[in-house]
């Protein structure tokens, strides 16, 4: 038996939790307070409250510009990584041969390998095949990063469940492609879910790969670097990361929804 936590304990667990929250989400919350500030400079105390940052931020051709490059670069890559990625880990868990691990520990190598090395690598191959810092390059870049991710979840995703289950729809006569698109990926469909929406806010915040690989098209954190060291530039870069702040809260939070609507659902089916 595990001994009980007392009064202290549950205190000194409550006050690191706290701290842990001030530490990680104040730093964010700086963004808000400022981008509504009638002041080009970030110092206490504030000037005044106004929306002509946003306004500006809105009548910016290049921040919407780079914001749809990022748009459309993070939909793309996610898609192509989490499809891959999803096929790649259930033949990794249902072949588990010598092949397959190599092939598994060669697809974890970009979670290890460090991002510039990363990004300097990928800049000579697309030199070398002709495509040259561009979108597609970033595009490629950011599948290289969100693959590792998606075959590390549905990895773990596919070896939850008992495999029983496959070997009966087998058993029944359904094919290999009809036990994977009928039995295998709706029960894991809330990881695939988790992992095309981890995808996609991972390619759109990814800076170092993009860094190396953007051509004449930036995209948003690449342009959000770019203008950091000019003055004027910076109330609408704190507009823009308050946006993105609370859009991604919105997407997280929708995740959540959407798994927990498909779990019950599969509750409700057994």
């Amino acid at each position: 038996m595990q001994p009980e936590t007392g009064p202290k304990q549950k205190g000194m667990l409550r006050n690191y939790f706290w701290f842990y929250v001030a530490f990680l989400y104040a730093p964010i919350l700086v963004l808000p307070v400022f981008s509504f500030n009638d002041s080009l400079y970030v110092t206490f105390p504030l000037k005044g409250f106004t929306f002509s940052w946003y306004h500006a931020m809105f009548a910016d051709p290049r921040i919407r510009e780079s914001f749809f490059n990022s748009l459309f670069v993070a939909i793309i890559a996610s898609c192509i990584a989490t499809f891959s990625g999803t096929l790649t880990a259930y033949t990794l868990v249902r072949r588990n041969s010598r092949l397959a691990r190599f092939i598994s520990n060669i697809g974890f190598l970009p979670l290890v390998v460090p991002g510039v090395m990363l990004g300097i690598g990928l800049l000579v191959i697309v030199n070398l095949v002709g495509i040259g810092p561009s979108l597609p390059a970033v595009m490629l870049g950011h599948i290289c990063v969100c693959f590792p991710l998606t075959l590390v979840i549905m990895r773990g995703r596919f070896q939850t469940y008992s495999r029983t289950i496959e070997e009966a729809a087998r058993d029944l006569g359904a094919s290999p492609w009809v036990v994977l698109w009928r039995v295998a990926l709706p029960i894991v469909m809330p990881g695939i879910v988790s992992c095309l929406i981890l995808s996609f806010t991972t390619s759109f915040d990814e800076f170092i790969v993009s860094y190396f690989l953007t051509g004449s098209r930036q995209t948003l954190p690449v342009f959000i670097w770019s203008n950091l060291r000019y003055a004027e530039q910076l109330p609408k870069i704190l507009a823009l990361g308050t946006l993105i702040f609370f859009a991604s809260a919105l997407l997280v939070g929708g995740s959540e929804i959407i798994q927990n609507r498909l779990a019950a659902r599969r509750g409700q089916e057994r």
